[in-house]
């Protein structure tokens, strides 16, 4: 076997920390999650793994291991318009494929659209899936759409020195069907390095529980709990048969597995999704933004039956993960991302991360410090802001993790470590200037 482990990181889009079985969820929703359930059994589970607050500030962030603030990756935005990950930051791909791995992206990329900033020209060999978004799977299907004015969505492919190119239009019908794709490319890349002796990385967004939050047509109608319930089941057996292929190749114990999310519950309804304990849904500031499932086994490296409520942060994958694959951390530029190797792995209980600013597009919302959430700005539900908070909200999340009462006036002292830290990043960022949104490239 390869020296260097072999990596397989499954990212679900929009999946609550209440969704799932091992996390509250599962039956209680409606949707078993024995598949997942028993992966949390085998490695370390997290109750406190942040994400940012959007598909594409998340994505850039696990990509880059730097906050999204830094890179310009601050939202959605349609096609046709400048976005993603701009040619000069340095992808996780990269870093791994450097190490010689072989890479593969199936799924979802959201970091780029145009040529060069495709998967397969940053750092991964392969690549199948949607460059954007899945709710364009619904334009075609919608009244009054006019493809004269919009570009049509496709699923794409594409190679490393090679154009990418249009597959087929993605639409209802084949949303439904992707993810099911996926895991059947994913598998056969897995397949082939095996057989070739080599360590690859394999990097599978799915599309699940995205709104249109349809499922295959062989779970539809699977739970009766609806379309919502139907799709977790299936996300649950999609994970599951990448579990399987692992384990059947021979390579469980020299494989890091990783599954998480991007960000936290949908909020448009039917497809309203749960954070559990944690109030709020992805794009705000709150919990049931930040927090969401994180599940890692390496067996023999990570001990089974772990639970921890450690902070963590997506960019500590971009560092992690590029020093599990032997590659050494860019010095040029900031990296937010930290090395929790020795956390992950047990040789120490304690995560080396004690907080993190949390931006939404170019305001500072709220920052995080070890069981203390302080919010500049208060904003519960999504687009019931009310501006800036001319005193901010600081709430102990353990006493009150549904963020209701706030305890500023109690702890001021708290401010102290939270506003140095933030001074600390902003002049970071003054002495590396960000990206701004739509920078064209350099190179």
């Amino acid at each position: 076997m390869p020296q260097s482990p072999h990596i397989v990181l499954i990212v679900a889009d929009n999946l609550g920390w209440g969704e799932l079985g091992c996390y509250g969820g599962g039956a209680l929703r409606g949707a078993p999650t024995p598949n997942i359930d028993k992966l949390a059994t085998e490695g370390l589970l997290l109750h406190n793994f942040n994400v940012e607050s959007d598909c594409v500030p998340t994505r850039s962030a696990l990509m880059s291991g730097r906050h999204p603030i830094r890179t310009g990756c601050l939202q959605s935005v349609p096609a046709g318009l400048p976005q993603g990950l701009n040619r000069n930051e340095i992808t996780l791909a990269q870093q791994l494929s450097g190490q010689g791995y072989a890479t593969a992206h199936y799924g979802k990329w959201h970091l780029g659209d145009v040529p060069g900033r495709y998967p397969s020209d940053r750092g991964f060999d392969d690549w199948y899936g949607i460059p954007r978004t899945t709710d364009e799977s619904q334009f075609t299907s919608t009244l009054g759409f006019d493809p004269s004015v919009v570009d049509l969505p496709y699923i794409m492919e594409g190679k490393a020195g090679a154009v990418s190119r249009q597959v087929k239009v993605y639409d209802l019908d084949t949303r439904r069907g992707i993810d099911a794709e996926l895991v059947e490319r994913a598998t056969r890349f897995m397949t082939e390095n095996v057989r070739q002796d080599r360590p690859f990385f394999l990097y599978l967004p799915l599309v699940h529980l995205h709104f249109p939050t349809l499922p295959h047509p062989d779970f539809a109608g699977r739970t009766g709990a609806g379309d919502f319930a139907d799709a977790m089941v299936e996300l649950d057996h999609r994970v599951g048969q990448i579990v399987q292929a692992v384990d059947e190749l021979g390579i469980r114990d020299d494989t890091v597995f990783i599954f998480c999310s991007d960000n936290g519950p949908e909020f448009r309804r039917p497809y309203r999704g749960t954070a559990g304990p944690w109030r709020g849904t992805y794009h705000t500031a709150m919990e049931g933004s930040l927090r969401v499932p994180f599940i890692l086994r390496w067996p023999g490296k990570v001990a089974p039956n772990r639970i921890s409520n450690e902070i963590v942060h997506v960019t500590d994958l971009f560092t992690t993960l590029s020093l599990i694959g032997g590659a050494s951390i860019p010095d040029d530029r900031p990296i937010d991302g930290i090395d929790q190797r020795d956390f992950f792995t047990g040789a120490s209980e304690k995560s080396l991360r004690e907080g993190f600013p949390f931006y939404i597009k170019n305001e500072l919302r709220a920052v995080k410090w070890r069981h203390w959430k302080l919010h500049f700005y208060w904003e519960p539900e999504v687009n019931e802001g009310k501006g800036k908070l001319e005193s901010p909200l600081l709430f102990n999340l353990i006493q009150d993790p549904k963020e209701e009462t706030d305890v500023l006036i109690f702890n001021t002292w708290v401010m102290n470590p939270i506003l140095k830290m933030v001074r600390q990043f902003n002049l970071s960022c003054a002495a590396h200037p960000n990206t701004e949104p739509g920078a064209p490239d350099k190179d």
